[in-house]
């Protein structure tokens, strides 16, 4: 049996989420908890990578169930008395020995954050991305809507020699919503490539303030040219909101 439990974290100071052995992630972090409370290593897998400095409201990872006599909500208790303040477990359940959070996960879904003032906020300087010019809402959703359904994201996916994945992906959707001092961009897909989500949000902010029509969003779809889109989004507005499982490996 399995250990499945969602983690959140703020990301400000780890070298994003997947372990490495000389500098701090969330990963190692719980492995190191996981070490203290069970004795031993155990291995541990997770829905998904995070880059250095995006935050999770709902990261999930998976490890052994080797105690049989503790229960989920002693596993929660455990793990977060031991975790640094900046990681907490929301939620333990126990599932199937072949539960995979990579594999099984149907549906990720990420958020970002535009601060959208004139004003600085220096309190959400790690929080949400500072951008003081004024944006056009409705061009951002019309251009949004071109990125929607299967398609070669090259365009939109920062190299990296070591990652030889299809540039093919779905996007199921994504939704611009003005939430008071806030633009929230919300996108819906199954997978995603390196800083994806990032690059697609800086190519809207260009649409947004008039840089680019929408249309123009289309065309880099077919151009297959990173240098064509907009700049990466900086990572401090991101949030892994919510993973979604098939319903054989969710909580019940």
């Amino acid at each position: 049996m399995k250990v499945a439990c969602v983690v959140e974290y703020d990301g400000t100071n780890f070298h994003g989420s997947q372990y490495h052995p000389t500098v701090r992630t969330v990963q190692g972090e719980l492995n190191k908890a996981i070490e203290v409370i069970f004795k031993r290593h155990l291995k541990t897998d997770m829905a998904g990578r995070t880059d250095a400095g995006v935050h999770a409201n709902y990261q999930v990872f998976s490890f052994d169930r080797i105690n049989p006599r503790m229960t989920e909500k002693n596993v929660k208790e455990a793990l977060n008395s031991i975790l640094p303040e900046d990681m907490r477990v929301r939620d333990v359940w126990f599932t199937a020995d072949n539960f995979s959070p990579r594999v099984a996960a149907v549906k990720r879904i990420y958020q970002y954050f535009i601060y959208n003032r004139k004003e600085k906020d220096i309190f959400l300087r790690k929080r949400a991305w500072w951008f003081p010019y004024e944006l056009d809402i409705e061009k951002m959703r019309e251009a949004a809507s071109y990125l929607e359904g299967y398609h070669d994201f090259t365009s939109f996916v920062s190299k990296d020699k070591h990652d030889d994945r299809s540039p093919m992906r779905t996007i199921y959707r994504i939704r611009i919503i003005r939430i008071s001092r806030f633009i929230m961009v919300r996108v819906e897909g199954k997978s995603y490539l390196k800083r994806m989500v990032r690059n697609i949000v800086g190519t809207l902010v260009k649409v947004g303030v008039g840089t680019w029509e929408p249309s123009y969003v289309k065309e880099l779809l077919d151009m297959k040219d990173r240098s064509k889109a907009g700049a990466t989004a900086p990572a401090h507005g991101l949030y892994l909101y919510k993973v979604l499982f098939d319903e054989k490996f969710s909580k019940e």
